[in-house]
């Protein structure tokens, strides 16, 4: 049996920096990562961008490359997926019944990409956007004159969106919701990239429900709505969030949240409730200080790193709580949104800019301090704007509204 002083479960975003931060940390223990897919970890936010575009070729997705690894004496365990936890043992069994043996334990396996559970969601022309795989997958089922309907209005929907009208498909975007974006925007960007989308030729329905698929000679041929109405598609495509992948670690004892985020609970050093076992990433469900100490999970590469880095902190003897402050961003057509702080909970908003310009911000308050802010090719709010974020800083919103003063003039001092 293979034994590691570390063992990381999960080859993302969060599973490489893990390894990447122990070793700059002067960890000297064996490390070994196992991750589910064949490739060496790679980034993942190009999938609904650059990669379906065909623009990025994948090689230059990955995080690092091979030498990287075996330079630091990353065992790289690809191809496994990780199916029980022996947490009294200290060993993990992956579904070939291959067992290894751990000192310390990094849960870093993130999600799968969440299906519809509906008559028909399982046809082999739906697709989800998550893994290499899923986009070459999808590559393969676009034609020249494709017909797609995507489901879901978040970022993944409306990134694969944007990349499809520049290759040409017809594009119908169908949301359950009553705006796009609406889990983590306002509704002023929700009504910009309606707006943008619509522009680019993109059909928009809002406030709709897809009740099952209509199947033709084995594949998905059209999306039936609640009312009966039939969307045509050649091909579907599924963004609808993940569900996060920890039912080994729950069925080893793990704690979880009662109901939502999901996940696994973690403390502020990303501890599990299992001894020597930590979880980081999207599938961490933690207290986070800029969502007012409410449990969350947070979707993001900024959360994957930063967790990953406490842990290597904490297992090097140079311990520090996670405290982050939140950042995501998103491309579509010419629009980079970029966002920094948790909206969440906000009672007060301020643009500053102008929405026509295609540069502006929509800055987020609660009981006047500055909680988010999100920036639509606006990068100089966006930078300066994370100490306002970061120091709870109270700014008179008439003030704010100024585009000519930047927002460092706020700065804390």
């Amino acid at each position: 049996m293979a034994f590691y002083v570390c063992l990381i479960v999960g080859a993302g975003h969060g599973g490489a920096q893990a390894a990447v931060a122990l070793r700059q940390a002067g960890f000297a223990g064996s490390i070994g990562m196992i991750g589910e897919e064949p490739e060496l970890p790679y980034e993942r936010p190009p999938l609904s961008k650059d990669f379906l575009a065909g623009e990025k070729p994948f090689e230059r997705m990955l995080i690092r490359p091979a030498s990287f690894w075996a330079e630091r004496e990353v065992a790289m365990l690809t191809g496994r997926r990780v199916v029980a936890v022996d947490a009294a043992a200290h060993t993990v069994t992956d579904a070939a019944g291959e067992v290894t043996g751990y000192g310390a334990l990094i849960w870093a396996t993130g999600g799968a990409a969440r299906r519809l559970s509906c008559e028909g969601g399982n046809l082999p022309n739906v697709h989800g956007i998550r893994t290499r795989a899923d986009v070459e997958a999808l590559k393969a089922d676009l034609g020249a004159a494709s017909r797609v309907a995507i489901v879901g209005g978040g970022y993944i929907g409306l990134e694969a969106a944007a990349v499809l009208r520049k290759l040409g498909a017809e594009v119908t975007v169908l949301e359950t919701m009553e705006r796009v974006l609406a889990r983590v925007a306002g509704p002023e960007i929700s009504s910009f990239y309606e707006a943008e989308h619509r522009a680019h030729g993109v059909t928009l329905r809002t406030g709709v429900s897809v009740v099952r698929l209509v199947e033709a000679n084995g594949r998905a041929a059209g999306v039936v709505l609640e009312g009966g109405e039939v969307v045509p598609a050649d091909v579907v495509i599924v963004g609808i969030g993940i569900v996060p992948e920890v039912a080994p670690l729950l069925a080893a004892g793990a704690t979880g949240p009662q109901g939502a985020p999901g996940g696994v609970t973690v403390d502020d050093h990303c501890r599990t409730t299992l001894a020597d076992v930590f979880a980081i990433g999207d599938c961490a469900a933690h207290a986070n200080d800029f969502a007012g100490g409410a449990t969350i999970r947070l979707e993001s590469v900024q959360n994957a790193n930063d967790m990953a880095t406490t842990v290597a902190r904490l297992l090097t003897g140079k311990p520090q709580r996670y405290h982050a402050v939140p950042w995501f961003w998103s491309n579509q057509y010419d629009l980079r949104l970029q966002t920094v702080g948790l909206s969440m909970g906000h009672d007060a908003t301020v643009l500053r800019g102008d929405p026509a310009a295609r540069s502006f911000s929509l800055i987020y308050l609660k009981a006047g301090r500055i909680v988010a802010l999100d920036c639509v090719n606006a990068v100089r709010d966006y930078v300066q704007g994370k100490a306002l974020v970061e120091g709870g800083v109270i700014v008179d919103p008439k003030v704010l509204v100024d585009g000519d003063v930047p927002l460092k003039a706020h700065h804390p001092a």
